[in-house]
């Protein structure tokens, strides 16, 4: 697949959309970890644009930690085999946890990711997702919280990419098949 120019690109969430919903859900994430101390994990790299913006309407403390882990390389648009690093974490025995990653597709990212922090025994752990293409799921997990609900279509944008371009479009746009 070549890389089409990003405005043949069709929008599918703007930005003004995404800002919006991303109030909303740091309002609902600040009220269910009221009095609590958060280590938010973010699932590298195209989660960096969806955590710093909400991050940044987080009010409850929040710790800041990353890990790797990708099941996509180059200019595939299907998951292959997932490689993880958690080497540079740190030990979350009785913290609480929110694990944040781009995009929901299949599960199988978060479900792995789910078992790995939760063998390291924090108090508590739930996970969110900017995007969540429900029919795509093959593990029956559900995130805690998700931005939008999307169709099965390969996205870029807002820290997604494709063969790793696209990531700094501010908005979420379609890759045609």
């Amino acid at each position: 697949m070549d890389h089409p120019p990003a405005e043949q690109l069709d929008v599918l969430l703007t930005r003004e959309r995404i800002d919006s919903r991303l109030r909303d859900l740091a309002a609902t994430i600040n009220n269910d970890y009221a009095g609590r101390e958060v280590v938010v994990v973010g699932i590298m790299s195209g989660v960096v644009v969806f955590l710093s913006d909400l991050i940044r309407g987080l009010e409850i403390p929040v710790r800041l930690e990353f890990l790797n882990a990708s099941s996509y390389r180059g200019a595939s648009t299907s998951a292959g085999e997932l490689a993880v690093d958690i080497s540079g974490l740190p030990v979350l025995t009785g913290q609480h946890v929110l694990l944040l990653d781009d995009i929901f597709d299949t599960g199988h990212t978060l479900n792995r990711m789910i078992g790995i922090i939760s063998a390291m025994q924090p108090a508590s752990l739930q996970s969110a997702v900017l995007l969540w293409k429900t029919e795509r799921n093959e593990t029956g997990l559900s995130p805690d919280y998700f931005g939008f609900e999307i169709p099965n279509k390969f996205v870029v944008g807002y820290g997604l990419d494709y063969d790793g371009l696209y990531r700094n479009l501010p908005d979420v746009r379609v890759i045609p098949e």
